[in-house]
Formats: structure tokens, sequence, C-alpha cells
């Protein structure tokens, strides 16, 4: 990815003076205001921490030490980038200030922002409450898009971030120049910087490095407003920048960077081909039958396989191959053949109280078949036999006789009630 730009600045007192009462600038920038040019591409843009001894200092370290580091690490402006060289430089202009440190009770301290466009895209580092914008701008405010801006690294930020404050207390407070990370010397542990990267780069887009004294009175709709094709020629949007900001307590600078064209594009690596589903049987804890009951099948036929898949989530498994395989009772096994690629693994056998498979009751093997024709063959031929010594017992005399003396027989008369059991006997076979 390579680009054609164009570079702009703007380096600002404002209504800030010194002890002396000479105004008096704590920011600085690389390229230095009114050097960028078309060639240029690393940005870093410091402001100085007011009210700390050597703000300027600090700030003009950091510039010069991140520049000096990258140039040398990668000396083809177009090339390769890593956050490897970020961190490099980052120590670098650490270890600057620290042989900078004048011993002062308040150290110096800086803010930080960062901007490397290279052949992957840019990208944008930041500590503290200066700001690197990503705008898109649209034919109006409200058609320009923000696609990135840097999350100040503040106390009221702190505060908004956890609900303590609204955004509109927040730019009136007092402690809104209060910030919680920043570049300083000889620090027991160095706060590390948050970093973005980003391959969305088009012709017309704008990065807008700035710090916090640019947005003293300007919100994001403003900004919109600036870089939108409304708002006029580049000349003419940073006319109206400074002349917005002309009034502002706290000295301020910006750094434009308008991406004018993009050559060769990093284009987006296309979305990998989807195989064909397969479906994965889910293990059922109280069935460990059909754990293993898979089709083994040639690697050659992944189409088949997928099918057979499938089929085996829609319906329950077959069972034939395995109730064939079973023993008879007269030790005898019956194996019918299977195709190589149909055979299936051998099934565990359940352990006792452990339930079959619910698809197992759907299927009925030969032998079982065979086996019931028999029972119920046996259970005919031994309810006919019961019937026909049932119905034999049935034509004695003596049997009903039996019965019918038990009936009729009367304790007062025994010798009438013998010989009227004898005639109602008699009476019997009459009839």
């Amino acid at each position: 990815m390579r680009y054609r730009l164009q570079v702009y600045s703007i380096w600002e007192y404002g209504q800030r003076k010194d002890a002396y009462g000479n105004p008096h600038q704590e920011d600085n920038m690389y390229p230095a205001h009114g050097e960028g040019t078309e060639n240029d591409r690393l940005f870093v843009l410091c402001d100085g921490m007011g009210g700390h001894d050597a703000g300027e200092v600090a700030s003009a370290t950091v510039c010069e030490a991140m520049s000096r580091s990258i140039l040398a690490s990668a000396p083809d402006a177009e090339g390769g980038f890593s956050r490897e060289m970020f961190d490099k430089a980052l120590n670098d202009a650490f270890a600057a200030l620290d042989e900078r440190d004048n011993g002062a009770e308040k150290k110096m301290g800086t803010t930080m922002t960062f901007l490397k466009l290279y052949d992957k895209g840019c990208f944008i580092a930041h500590m503290g409450d200066s700001r690197v914008y990503h705008i898109r701008p649209g034919q109006t405010e409200e058609d320009t898009r923000i696609l990135f801006h840097t999350e100040d690294h503040s106390l009221v930020n702190d505060l908004v971030r956890i609900g303590e404050l609204t955004p509109e207390e927040a730019r009136h407070s007092r402690q809104k120049n209060v910030i919680t990370r920043a570049m300083q010397p000889h620090l027991e542990r160095r706060p590390k910087a948050d970093v973005y990267t980003s391959a969305d780069i088009q012709a017309g887009d704008y990065f807008y490095l700035c710090t916090d004294g640019m947005l003293e009175n300007m919100e994001n709709g403003n900004i919109c407003y600036f870089f939108s094709k409304s708002g006029g020629t580049d000349e003419e949007k940073v006319g109206k920048l400074i002349d917005a900001t002309c009034e502002n307590r706290d000295n301020h600078s910006a750094i434009i960077v308008h991406i004018l064209e993009v050559i060769d594009p990093v284009q987006k690596a296309p979305a990998p081909a989807l195989s064909k589903p397969r479906v994965i049987m889910a293990d059922v804890e109280d069935n460990p039958v059909d754990k293993d009951d898979k089709t083994d099948t040639p690697a050659d036929e992944p189409e088949e396989t997928a099918t057979e898949e499938t089929d085996v989530a829609e319906a329950p498994a077959p069972e034939e191959t395995v109730a064939d395989n079973e023993t008879t009772e007269a030790g005898e096994e019956t194996t019918e053949e299977t195709p190589e690629d149909e055979k299936t693994e051998p099934q565990p056998v359940p352990s006792e109280g452990m339930q079959e498979a619910p698809s197992r009751g759907k299927h009925i093997s030969r032998r079982s078949v065979f086996m019931g024709l028999i029972v119920l063959v046996v259970a005919l031929i031994l309810a006919f036999l019961a019937v026909l010594l049932t119905g034999g017992d049935g034509d004695q005399p003596g049997g009903k006789t039996e019965d019918k003396t038990e009936q009729n027989v009367t304790p007062q008369q025994p010798d009438k009630g013998g010989q009227g059991t004898e005639t109602g006997a008699a009476g019997e076979s009459e009839d």
C-alpha cells in the first residue's frame, strides 16, 4: 500500500503566557511545524505538561527520540512496520527523558500521539489526552464519519466512563487537565501506550492529530463540519480551525494528513471455502451401545461419508449386522457377509440395569423371528393337549356323580339320599 498525500500543521500560543508575560508554547511535533511534505509517513505530536518544569523540553525530547528511532528501524518510508519497532522507539524516548532529567521535584512530562503510515495501513498510538482522529469526509457534517479516535487518559474521562460525571460536567470540570498517563523521566514503571491499527484507508480520508488545546471549545460535530467537503479546500479548513481556536486559553497544535490517493491498497483476504457440512453424532451418556456404532468408510469417498452420516442423524442405525453376528443357543454362530466399506465395529455389551438403545426395539432379526415361531408352535401344541386332557376328564360319570353326591347329601336321610343320588345319576345318564 502506497500513498499520495498532503500535510498541514497548526502551532498556536493561545492565551497562555510564561512568568514574564511572554507567549509560552509547550507543544512540539515531527515533522516540525511548516516542514511536513508529501513524502512524510511518520508523524508525532506531543504536548508538554503545563505547570511542570521544562514541559517544552520533554515534548521536544520525545518527538526527536521517537522519530530518530523509527527512521533508523524503518528506513523505507512505505515499507514494513511492526509493534516491536514502535516499542523500541518508545523505550528510546523514555531513555532520552532520563538523560535530560534536571532533578526537579516536579518532573517534566509530555503527552504523545503517534501516526505511522506503512505498507499494511496505519499504526496509531497515544498516551495522555492528545488525540488522533481518522475521518472519512462526506458532503456535509451529517455525512462525515469519524472512523476512530483515541480515548483520553484523563481523570474526567475515567469518571465519565464509570458514571460519576456526565460528558457535559467533564467539559467544565476544574480537573479536566489532570491526566492519568504521560511520559516522564525515571519512572519506576513506565506506562504503556494504547495502540490501534487499520488497513481501511481510502482516498479522501483525513488523519487529524491534535493536542487538548484544540478541543477546548470543539465537539466531534464541529470536527465533522470542518473536515466535510462543504468545509472548503484544505487551506480553508486549516484557516477555519485556526479561527475557531484563536481564543482558546491553552497553547494548541495539530497535524492534518490528507490522503489524496491510495495505490495498491491491501486486498481483503477471501473467505475460506466452506467444506461440505458433516453431521457429528452426540454421545448419549446412558446409551454406550450407540456410542461406537459408527460406519468406517474409505477416505476416497468423502461425499458418500457425509451422506451416510446425515442419514444416521435422521433415522436409527440398522442393527442387522449386529444381530446376525449373535451366537445361538446351540453354540453355532450365524454370520451374514457384509461389504468391506459397510462393516461396523463390535458393539459393547450393555451392563446390567443399563437400557438398550431405543432403536434396537424397532429391528427384529431373522433368528429372533424363527425362535418366536418355534415358541408359538410349541405353545399351541401344549394348549391343544391341555384342551384334550380337560375334555376327557369331563366324560367320566364318576366325576360328575361325586359332584352331585356332594350337592344332594341330606344328613337326616342318609339311605334315601343315597337312592336319590343313584336316581339323579341315572337321570343324567338318560338325559
